[in-house]
């Protein structure tokens, strides 16, 4: 017996059961140049916030966005047992380097001049110029180097400039008939009361740095100008 076959009505197209996916908002993926310049950017900001100490490879990673093995790839290091080696440091040590770089090359600049007042009014105005415009810069230099960091510190940074500096006064001490054996002394004085007086005036902001600058040079211009060819204490006697 021939079984015939109902006819089933066409009743169109059924609906597709695919769900459907929202549009997806596309991230620009970086170069690894980029990348590398982001967590720098970002390592910079958090290092001057809150320390070396404070900061950690997980911080940064996840102020940058990125996980942490994306940090390890850009800078070494690699985490044993919970804890992290090598690359918060390598990281930090890019920044110093580069802020030093930055400071040496305003001093530098300052102490090309052929004139020894140009260069005291050019090295206090450049000083506060770089702290002004490089604020996060300038406070991670100025605090301690971690331990088992041998360059990079404000000390060495400023015992650097004071050697520049020592050279330019020796020559100008033989001008003016003084002891140049004492050049270093004074090279030191003058480098460091520009760069104590930055960093107080880093937190202060005020005067304007241009009133600052101008007072700096008042005290180290006119006090150079009537050096003592042999200074002597004259309220306190020699034991």
């Amino acid at each position: 017996m021939t079984r015939h076959l109902e006819a089933v009505p066409n009743e169109g197209p059924r609906p597709s059961r695919t769900k459907a996916v929202a549009p997806q908002t596309s991230r620009k993926r970086m170069s690894a140049l980029e990348r590398r310049e982001q967590l720098l950017r970002v390592g910079r900001t958090l290092f001057a916030e809150k320390g070396f100490e404070a900061v950690t490879v997980e911080e940064i990673a996840a102020r940058a966005d990125v996980s942490k093995p994306v940090v390890y790839e850009h800078f070494g290091g690699v985490e044993l047992d919970g804890k992290e080696y090598g690359a918060k440091e390598a990281l930090y040590a890019v920044i110093v380097d580069r802020e030093i770089a930055t400071l040496l090359t305003t001093i530098e600049q300052a102490l090309n001049s052929p004139h020894p007042r140009v260069i005291v009014e050019q090295a206090a105005y450049g000083l506060l110029t770089y702290i002004d415009d490089n604020t996060e810069g300038f406070q991670i230099i100025v605090r301690d180097s971690p331990v088992g960091m041998t360059s990079g510190s404000f000390s060495s940074l400023i015992t650097d400039i004071a050697i520049r500096v020592q050279h330019l006064l020796a020559g100008e001490f033989k001008r003016r008939k003084l002891n140049p054996r004492f050049a270093p002394l004074y090279a030191q004085s003058l480098v460091g009361m520009v760069a104590l007086t930055g960093q107080w005036w880093l937190e202060t902001r005020k005067p304007s740095k241009e009133e600052v600058a101008a007072h700096l040079v008042n005290l180290a211009w006119n006090g150079l100008a009537g050096l003592e060819a042999k200074p002597e204490l004259k309220f306190i006697k020699k034991k």
